[in-house]
Order: C-alpha cells, then sequence, then structure tokens
C-alpha cells in the first residue's frame, strides 16, 4: 500500500461526521436564543381592510423567561408580558390590573397578530417537545419534520422546518394541525452577522385559511443583542408595573 493511499485513508476517517437531525434542530434553536438576549422589534400586521404597527422591547433568559414591554402605539404604550416556565402574566396599565394567562391562551393571536402567545414567548420548545426526522437534504439546507412526543402538551401536529445547512438559522417552517392540513407558514429573510452569529431579521408569518388569504404579520428586528448581564428582578410580577411606566 503506498504512503498516498494511506494518507488518503487516514484523511477520509478525519472527516468531521455530518451532525444528527437532532444536533441540528439544537443549533437552531440556540442560534436564536442564547443564554440572555434583548431585542427591539416592529411588528406591521396586513390584511384586506386595516394594517397595524407595533413596537416591543423583549428580554429573555435561557428558555425559562421572558419579559415583553410594548412601546408602540400609544394605545398599548406600556403594556408588558412575563413569562416563567409555563407561566405567563400581562399588565394593562389603563386597568392597572395583571392577568394570568391560562394554558388554553398560549396559541391565541398576540395582539391581534399571526403570531400567538407561546411564540412570543416560547411556552412550547421544538427541540424538546418533538421528535425530529431528516426529510431531505441539498447544498444549501436541510429539511426536516418535527412531530409532537406523545406526553408534549402542543397544538401542532406537525412542523417542516427548512434550516441553513452552513449557519444553521430557519429559512421556513410550515405548521400543521393534527389532520395534517397547513395551517400558517413562516419565511425568515434578510439574514446579517450579529454577536457572532447569523440571523434572519424578517419574519414573515402567513396563515393558510381561506378566509385570510392575503394576511400577513412581518417582524423586524431593529437590534439584538445576545449573552448581556440581566438582574433577575426584571422578571418578576413587580417588574410588569414598574417596567410598564
Amino acid at each position: 500500500m503506498s504512503v498516498f493511499t494511506i494518507l488518503f485513508i487516514l484523511s477520509s476517517f478525519c472527516q468531521a461526521a455530518p451532525p444528527t437531525v437532532q444536533e441540528i434542530i439544537q443549533k437552531m434553536d440556540a442560534l436564536m436564543r442564547g443564554k440572555t438576549s434583548y431585542w427591539e422589534m416592529t411588528i406591521m400586521v396586513q390584511t384586506a381592510r386595516w394594517e397595524r404597527t407595533i413596537k416591543l422591547l423583549s428580554w429573555a433568559q435561557g428558555t425559562e423567561k421572558s419579559f415583553i414591554k410594548i412601546t408602540y402605539p400609544i394605545k398599548d404604550k406600556g403594556v408588558t408580558f412575563l413569562k416563567i416556565n409555563n407561566d405567563m402574566w400581562q399588565y394593562i396599565p389603563k386597568i392597572e390590573k395583571i392577568i394570568k394567562f391560562p394554558p388554553s391562551m398560549m396559541l391565541q393571536s398576540w395582539m391581534g397578530t399571526d403570531f400567538s402567545n407561546d411564540d412570543l414567548v416560547k411556552e412550547s420548545s421544538t427541540v424538546h417537545d418533538y421528535t425530529h426526522v431528516l426529510l431531505s437534504e441539498d447544498e444549501k439546507s436541510y429539511e426536516i419534520e418535527s412531530l409532537p412526543k406523545e406526553e408534549a402538551a402542543v397544538v401542532w401536529g406537525k412542523i417542516v422546518s427548512r434550516v441553513d445547512k452552513t449557519h444553521y438559522y430557519p429559512i421556513k417552517q410550515e405548521y400543521y394541525d393534527e389532520d395534517n392540513a397547513l395551517i400558517r407558514r413562516l419565511t425568515y429573510t434578510k439574514v446579517i452577522k450579529t454577536s457572532g452569529r447569523y440571523l434572519p431579521t424578517v419574519w414573515t408569518m402567513e396563515p393558510m385559511d381561506e378566509d385570510k388569504v392575503g394576511n400577513k404579520t412581518i417582524l423586524k428586528l431593529d437590534k439584538i443583542e445576545f449573552d448581556i448581564p440581566l438582574d433577575d428582578s426584571l422578571f418578576s410580577l413587580r417588574s410588569l408595573r414598574t417596567l410598564s411606566k
């Protein structure tokens, strides 16, 4: 056996193994979260009859805690949301009242958008609540099917995700009900590099209902910071009132 042949065989063994489908989903999830994060967002709701714009600030600590504050429009300014583990609260300054969300409300529309309460605070976890299968791949991306685990309290019967092969950011996600009907499609565009990671900064959610044809909600990330120091006191019921001002 020649030296060239030996070196070729050794180099083949040294090549990195491709990631498993679970690792791909974990990388995508970690990319979008970080240990801590701060986001400034603009959300535009578009329907055939009206349009609406919402601006908000969002802080998160891992997957367990998040805090959201509405800064625009004026009529909703100061409305705050807190999520700790599986619990979520909302403070409405006009009536000076804190409301706790029952689990049944997590999948309802958030502030009249095509996103759900769960989308904004990430109560359910694609990583832990679903099993994943690689459907296909090409030179640039993976297509992954996620099916709910039996014990998982989730609404989706299936999620199909397209994930970038190099940087692991999501490209597109399609959400199906238990009857395998496509309910909504989330498309990610305008990728930038920030905090050492590549992230899509425009997320477009489109409902597939016949009575909502042409409707969509566009979420734009105006500012993103990861792994920043956050005081634990931020994630408290008291902050719902004090940070509302």
